[in-house]
């Protein structure tokens, strides 16, 4: 997912600066990334894998298997739609790359619980093309060995083991990959070239529409949301019937209908609720599933009153229409030009529906 609403502010003050997700406990730091030239000094050493709680495509690894080759290693979570964007890059080194002695390591660290559950992960990274081995790393030991704060987050490790890049949220993907070539070169592989990588990014993977996107990501869940707008506020784990105001301001949110505001989520509790959202982006996701494994709810999509039409996104079709099945993001409205205040709504024709997270593109 995703651009944290701290430093959403600094995207969207300087828009050539890369979007960024960070857990919630760092929300309060602001870390505003500027082009760099391509330098590669030490610094630290590869941290452990050990405490991986699984693996997929691959037999565990370890820093000292892996001495000789150049790792790359990539911090996401299957839900953010910030990694998303970065995923046909990184893709594409590990094929690229992959005769070369470059290693690609996915380290999969959760945002939302329902990322913990390797299934879930296994599907996304069936359905995403992440072929490269897979660190499950559902307890953050991991993430908290490399002290990393942000997905994605790329760490660049030489054939001694020594870090000596990091990219954190997207963007600076060529310097990256001169970054790659770069260590390659210094491991004694030839024949590596100096051409980059092009890519065709398309659906979840298109770049966002930075010259457009002033929303930033809004969170649910009692404990992260902001500008809820429902008449009387939210009431925490209460069943409550809740109701949209006339008018929303930009980038505030309501809900309608019979809804139990959780700490990390909001879930409908009887069918025909309703989320409307202000927004102002080319793009609209949002992170939700059915909150009983197993079974679907169907939805129907409204920009500005009116269905969908050519503004539906690609879980959603013409008329509006689509269905939650699974626990992931959802992409409902990628808009045509021109772009401009809109107000959405989705309204849920069945209850039992989990809603975490709307992220904007």
């Amino acid at each position: 997912m995703k651009a944290s609403q701290f430093v959403f502010a600094a995207i969207f003050i300087a828009t050539s600066a890369p979007a960024i997700d960070t857990m919630p406990k760092d929300k309060s730091k602001v870390h505003q990334m500027m082009p760099r030239a391509v330098s590669a000094p030490i610094e630290g050493e590869f941290p452990s894998l050990a405490e991986a709680t699984g693996w997929l495509n691959s037999q565990a690894l370890t820093p000292a298997q892996l001495r000789g080759k150049v790792v790359l290693v990539d911090f996401w979570t299957y839900t953010c739609i910030n990694w998303r964007r970065s995923l046909p890059y990184v893709r594409a080194w590990a094929e690229k790359y992959k005769d070369k002695g470059l290693v690609v390591i996915g380290v999969h660290s959760p945002e939302f619980p329902f990322e913990k559950n390797v299934d879930n992960v296994r599907r996304a990274a069936k359905e995403m093309r992440v072929d490269y081995p897979i660190a499950i790393d559902s307890d953050h030991a991991i993430w908290r060995a490399f002290k990393n704060e942000y997905w994605p987050a790329l760490y660049f490790v030489d054939a001694q083991g020594h870090i000596r890049h990091h990219q954190f949220g997207e963007g600076e993907y060529e310097q990256s990959e001169k970054i790659i070539q770069q260590l390659l070169a210094e491991a004694g592989i030839r024949g590596i070239g100096h051409e980059l990588v092009s890519v065709d990014a398309r659906d979840f993977e298109a770049a966002a529409d930075w010259g457009s996107l002033k929303s930033p990501e809004n969170y649910l869940g009692d404990e992260r949301t902001e500008n809820f707008a429902s008449p009387g506020g939210a009431v925490l784990d209460t069943r409550r019937v809740y109701a949209v105001p006339a008018r929303l301001k930009l980038n505030h949110w309501a809900l309608s209908g019979d809804w139990t505001v959780q700490k990390g989520a909001t879930v409908l509790n009887k069918a025909n609720g309703r989320i409307a959202y202000r927004f102002h982006a080319r793009d609209l996701h949002l992170v939700m599933g059915p909150a009983a494994r197993g079974t679907s709810v169907r939805f129907r999509v409204l920009i500005d009153g009116r269905p969908a039409g050519a503004a539906h996104g690609i879980d959603v079709d013409d008329q509006g229409n689509g269905t939650v099945t699974e626990q992931r993001l959802y992409q409902l409205i990628r808009q045509p030009k021109p772009i401009a205040d809109r107000q959405f709504e989705i309204e849920f024709l069945d209850s039992g529906v989990e809603a975490f997270a709307f992220t904007f593109g």
